[in-house]
Parts: structure tokens; C-alpha cells; sequence
């Protein structure tokens, strides 16, 4: 008997492992496993991590740009950075300009996680070259701006 007259219906449907979607929810909780050792020593999850980092990367920003930034929406944010604030490393404060706008920014303490955090490699953990970190993570997000283009142009 060959290998296709062993399979049933069913298991002629690809499997989770075929799924592009699934390989990457299943990377990303690696990801979250892989910094979990170093975040724990900060206090902090990773979501906030990104946080963080994003505010490294442009501090004094508006809730909704770095929403914008991290795709997360308002609601999910507020809670994020109100944790991050009572752990003294970013500071909320109304815009004074447009009190509709909240300013974020990073405290001492938060621009020194870099260098109690920020040195955290994954290039290596991660088995590839840093050439092909770079290709993949070039890939993956442009596959996500596609995603995201495609929703926004069918919804």
C-alpha cells in the first residue's frame, strides 16, 4: 500500500505545521520564552518591553503614535504604559498644546534598561547568520504591512 492510500480524508488537509500564520504565532512565543529570563530580571513583560524600546528609539511621543507604532490600540496601551509608569520608567503627561494628547516619555530609569536589558542578543539563539536575521526580519514585515494593507483595503 503506498503512503497517499494510508491517508484518510481529513489528513489530506495541510497540517498546523503548514501553516505560515501558525509558524509565526509559534515563533513569536519563542521569542516571549527566549527574552523571559532577562525581562524577569527587569520586572517587566514583553509587551512592555517593546514599549520601551520604541521610546528608545523616539521618546516624547503621543499614546496614539506609539500605538501606532507597536499596532496596539489604545485600550491595550493605557494599561501597558499606566504598569510602566508605577515601576518609574516612563512618565505620562497631557500635551500642553492639545490636552486631548498624552506625551510618553522615558525616566532615567527607563533609558538605563538599555543597558541592564537593551544588550540582549538573539541573533545567536535564534541559529541564524546575521545576515539572514536581517533577510527574515525584512521578510516578516512586509509581510505584515501586506496583511495589514489587505485588511484595510477589504474592510
Amino acid at each position: 500500500m503506498t503512503m497517499a492510500a494510508k491517508l484518510s480524508p481529513a489528513s489530506s488537509q495541510p497540517g498546523l505545521d503548514d501553516f505560515l500564520c501558525f509558524a509565526v504565532y509559534s515563533a513569536n512565543l519563542a521569542f516571549g520564552r527566549a527574552y523571559k529570563e532577562v525581562l524577569d530580571k527587569l520586572g517587566i513583560t514583553y509587551t512592555q518591553w517593546i514599549a520601551i524600546v520604541a521610546l528608545w528609539q523616539e521618546d516624547h511621543q503621543t499614546v496614539k503614535a506609539l500605538g501606532e507604532k507597536l499596532f496596539l490600540e489604545s485600550n491595550t496601551l493605557t494599561p501597558i504604559l499606566k504598569k510602566l509608569e508605577e515601576l518609574g520608567f516612563v512618565r505620562r503627561r497631557r500635551d500642553a498644546a492639545d490636552e486631548r494628547q498624552v506625551i510618553v516619555s522615558l525616566t532615567e530609569a527607563g533609558r538605563e534598561l538599555r543597558e541592564k536589558g537593551g544588550r540582549n542578543n538573539l541573533i545567536e539563539a535564534a541559529g541564524l547568520s546575521p545576515e539572514e536575521f536581517r533577510t527574515l526580519q525584512k521578510a516578516v514585515a512586509r509581510l505584515r504591512d501586506n496583511l495589514l494593507t489587505h485588511v484595510h483595503a477589504n474592510g
